[in-house]
């Protein structure tokens, strides 16, 4: 469940594995782009999403990098190459942010860190406090709020701003910079992070390529697979298919209602049988 083989499926689900970490490179926020001005382009954002969008509109002109952002703290980190892409060769040479680790920095410098994990851990994120279809377009959205693309599993996230534009770390080869919001495509909808307060049932989880099943069962049909530590919400737990991994031996299952999924109780942080957590019917 936990191995290092699968190192080349890890980095395509991050968007590139953490590096060497350093300290932000401050900018002006509403520095002028080609695409606008970085900045709360609407009113009735919250406090917290204001600051989530300042603090990303300071990284305007950092360079995207394949998996930068994701080191031990939130800030730039050098990136990796993306087998799949071959603008991505000199990201190890950059200093910079993938999408989630732009959207992670961001909402890190308001409001802790709630939003460690890759795009699709923040799209389905237990801080969400609302959600929004692709149908819906921009009209409910505020600045702050997180849009994302992907059919299935998300592989995109960035930060809106209100007046159609956000601010993204797109792809290799680019740098963080304002964008209009693009609607075509494989456009999923937007969420909205809740201000900083401990969601009922919220756990972290550890280990590397921990995968959930669709069952309390390792032989049930895999649904998603952790890269590595990130912040889950738990809707009840339930004794089912013991399970001995890193030298640890448990019965109990977590039931993650985000992902429709099963977690052994292995790999989430706490005792073997977790305390204030219902058990499922």
């Amino acid at each position: 469940m936990a191995t290092a083989t699968a190192a080349l499926t890890l980095l395509a689900a991050w968007g590139g594995a953490p590096s060497a970490t350093a300290a932000p490179a401050p900018k002006t926020a509403n520095t002028p782009t080609a695409a606008g001005t970085c900045a709360v382009l609407a009113p009735g954002a919250s406090a917290v999403a204001e600051k989530a969008v300042a603090a990303a509109c300071e990284q305007i002109g950092v360079w995207y990098t394949w998996g930068g952002g994701h080191g031990p703290q939130p800030g730039p980190t050098y990136g990796q190459v993306d087998p799949s892409d071959p603008d991505s060769a000199h990201d190890p040479e950059r200093l910079g942010f993938d999408c989630s680790g732009l959207v992670r920095y961001a909402y890190a410098r308001a409001a802790g860190d709630p939003l460690t994990g890759n795009a699709h851990h923040q799209f389905h994120s237990p801080h969400v406090q609302q959600r929004f279809t692709a149908a819906q377009a921009t009209g409910p959205l505020l600045p702050g709020d997180l849009l994302a693309w992907g059919s299935g599993s998300i592989h995109h996230i960035a930060i809106y701003l209100g007046a159609g534009k956000m601010v993204e770390a797109r792809e290799s080869g680019t740098r963080i910079t304002v964008s209009d919001v693009r609607l075509d495509g494989d456009y999923a909808g937007a969420v909205r992070i809740a201000p900083p307060t401990a969601a009922p049932g919220t756990f972290s989880t550890w280990g590397t390529d921990v995968w959930t099943h669709r069952e309390p069962s390792t032989t049930s049909p895999r649904v998603h697979k952790f890269p590595g530590p990130t912040t889950v919400r738990i809707e009840c737990q339930k004794h089912a298919e013991p399970v001995t991994a890193e030298g640890y031996t448990n019965d109990a299952w977590s039931y993650l209602p985000e992902y429709g999924a099963w977690i052994t109780n292995i790999y989430i942080k706490g005792a073997a049988w977790l305390d204030g957590v219902r058990t499922c019917p």
